[in-house]
């Protein structure tokens, strides 16, 4: 499965839009504005009004840059970056899975051991940031879409600094 994932440029707080492959819309993450920390709320298309079903927080009080992820109101992950030179490379505690990254060309695995789960590719050259997600069938694809949120989030925190 596949999902597009594209930042709207002007807009006072941070916002994404998420499509399915054939274009349909899947999601909408939209920023929280005046809060301690970056936090994004993850609803379902064209149902902003409603309950969020994901949330991406910041976690101020850590060494490193860290977003927790919660799912229907039940903590999943943690989204911890490792300290390293040139790569971006994130843990998430409580899952078995890894995140490797390239530094410079912002291409991430979702790793199992040996196995990937889902691959994320900037497209380059658009107006604002805008992503691919290319996730394998048997993973949530809403947990993966909530890292690779969490893992934008974290360049963006590091990039302010």
């Amino acid at each position: 499965m596949k999902l597009y994932i594209k930042e709207k440029v002007f807009s006072f707080a941070d916002r994404f839009n998420v499509k399915y492959e054939n274009g349909d819309d899947a999601y909408t993450a939209v920023g929280r504005v005046f809060t301690l920390g970056k936090k994004l709320d993850v609803f379902e298309a064209g149902r902003e009004n409603a309950a969020s079903v994901a949330r991406i927080e910041q976690k101020l009080l850590s060494l490193t840059t860290r977003f927790g992820i919660i799912l229907h109101d039940n903590h999943v992950t943690d989204v911890v970056r490792k300290i390293t030179m040139f790569t971006n490379d994130y843990r998430l505690e409580g899952l078995p899975w890894h995140l490797d990254g390239d530094f410079f060309a912002h291409e991430y695995r979702l790793m199992e051991v040996d196995k990937a789960i889902m691959s994320i590719s900037r497209q380059w050259f658009t107006w604002g940031e805008s992503y691919e997600l290319d996730i394998s069938d048997d993973v949530d694809p809403l947990l993966c879409l909530s890292i690779a949120l969490a893992v934008d989030c974290c360049l963006c925190v590091r990039r302010s600094r």
